[in-house]
């Protein structure tokens, strides 16, 4: 190591050094943040389309057991005869 880069070095200031801390630590905040909703938002939209999908398969299961139950009574009344 090279005595002008230890001199270089010892020159800077302990404000600037904390101000330099304090800005890092601010800029790696708001990255987490922003990587934080990014995330938030790509859940959101993954549960919208799941929720659409169960609904589609709800409303499905619902017209089959409608059929269902109408091949049923029709059964029933043809027995009945």
């Amino acid at each position: 190591m090279e005595l002008g880069t230890v001199i270089a070095a010892t020159t800077t200031s302990w404000p600037e050094a904390a101000i330099a801390i304090a800005g890092i630590a601010l800029v790696a905040s708001v990255s987490v943040v922003v990587v934080w909703q990014a995330l938030a938002t790509w859940r959101a939209r993954f549960s919208i389309t799941r929720d659409d999908a169960y609904r589609e398969l709800a409303g499905q299961t619902a017209r089959e057991l409608h059929e269902i139950n109408e091949r049923l009574a029709g059964k029933d009344r043809e027995s009945e005869r």
